[in-house]
């Protein structure tokens, strides 16, 4: 093995995610809106019936027939696209809770939500999370 010179730097190889943590990281200091695009991508799982009409870190009732997400850092009432990356399926939903708390998911749905973009019966997904500016449009 050859010796390396003192100032020469070694490249180290991140995964995309954490990438995209990073823009988030650096983005959410000045607030959603003032963000142009925000991605993020991972894994995303849901959360359903056992939660329902309980509360949420926002203070507003869980409803697993809304079309919400709960995110650790994201504004509440911050409007996401979500993209199933295996079969192409979006949903806009608003962030209106804290989570997920297990392993390294990004982000829990509604059950509502997970079934539009066909979640439901894996139960996690690797999908795409994308900030859309305030004031957009639905779908």
């Amino acid at each position: 093995m050859t010796p390396r010179p003192e100032n020469a730097r070694r490249r180290v190889r991140r995964p995309r995610s954490f990438l995209a943590l990073g823009v988030l990281a650096l983005l959410l200091p000045f607030g959603a809106s003032q963000a142009k695009v925000v991605v993020q991508e991972g894994v995303v799982s849901w959360y359903g019936a056992q939660f329902h009409d309980r509360p949420t870190a926002s203070g507003e009732l869980f409803d697993a027939t809304a079309l919400t997400m709960a995110h650790p850092t994201l504004p509440f009432g911050t409007q996401v696209r979500v993209t199933n990356l295996r079969n192409g399926r979006s949903v806009v939903v608003r962030v209106n809770d804290r989570g997920p708390f297990v392993g390294s998911r990004i982000a829990d749905l509604s059950q509502a939500a997970a079934a539009e973009i066909g979640m439901v019966r894996r139960g996690v997904a690797a999908a795409r999370l994308e900030v859309l500016p305030e004031g957009s449009s639905r779908g």
